[in-house]
């Protein structure tokens, strides 16, 4: 990841801000991506959620995925969202995790 704008976040957020981006709110497909010590970059979270509403939720609120990404703010993105994940700092740094969901399709009936 090269950081080129000024904005709060790390590669975990900014990861699931161009997953979701990715998935244009494909139904069933959650994700989580967040850092075992429990800071993600330059801010206060650890990472953070997105679900199929995602960018709906976002554009109810006037945020601008793409916007955010090019400023390396996806820490705020996602704190106006209410999907941050905020473990406080761990001291225990073992890698990244990131985990997708994928629930499984229904047929119509």
């Amino acid at each position: 990841m090269t950081v080129r704008g000024s904005g709060q976040g790390g590669r975990n957020t900014e990861y699931l801000l161009a997953l979701a981006r990715a998935l244009e709110g494909r139904p069933g497909i959650h994700a989580l991506a967040a850092d075992t010590d429990g800071i993600d970059g330059t801010g206060p979270q650890a990472g953070a959620l997105i679900s199929p509403d995602t960018l709906r939720r976002a554009s109810d609120l006037r945020l601008h995925p793409l916007a955010s990404l090019e400023a390396n703010d996806s820490g705020t993105f996602f704190s106006a969202l209410g999907d941050q994940v905020l473990t406080g700092p761990t001291r225990t740094n073992v890698n990244d995790f990131r985990a997708i969901l994928i629930e499984p399709a229904h047929p119509a009936g």
